[in-house]
């Protein structure tokens, strides 16, 4: 096991959110940080379930190495995704991270209990939001030692 910044290949992250502005916002703040991720997307949690066990179009999808995931999306939302995980043997290891707008004590208490990783509230603020990322990468990419493919 190692870091990803001692692997010496980019972090696959999947984030799976259905809001555009919220998509792009991430891209271009993993952009802004010059970090080394493929930031892979999906919409919604049916998508996100097909990705993670390479089903349909997502058959020559990398196993991410990090999930952030949104809770408030149609069709599957984050608390059925996380049910789902926990259920998933070969997919109960991948380390999720809540990124949503949402800061409703019931939400925040729900997904720890659904085991996620981390809970962060998306801030309003564009440059609080880059902060948001920067973190992200320096204790999920660079400290945090997960498991190798």
């Amino acid at each position: 096991m190692s870091t990803i910044a001692a692997l010496g290949r980019p972090a696959e992250i999947l984030l799976v959110d259905d809001s555009k502005v919220d998509v792009m916002l991430t891209r271009k703040a993993f952009e802004r940080e010059k970090l080394v991720v493929n930031l892979h997307h999906v919409e919604n949690g049916v998508e996100c379930l097909a990705f993670l066990r390479k089903q349909a179009k997502y058959l020559d999808v990398p196993t991410p190495d990090l999930i952030l995931l949104d809770i408030n999306m149609p069709v599957m939302d984050g608390h059925e995704v996380l049910t789902e995980l926990l259920k998933d043997e070969n997919l109960r290891h991948l380390p999720v991270v809540i990124l949503t707008s949402s800061e409703d004590e019931r939400d925040i208490l729900a997904m720890y209990r659904l085991r996620c990783n981390a809970y962060l509230s998306k801030p309003v603020d564009a440059n609080k939001f880059q902060e948001v990322i920067k973190l992200i990468n320096a204790f999920w990419l660079t400290v945090v030692v997960l498991p190798r493919k």
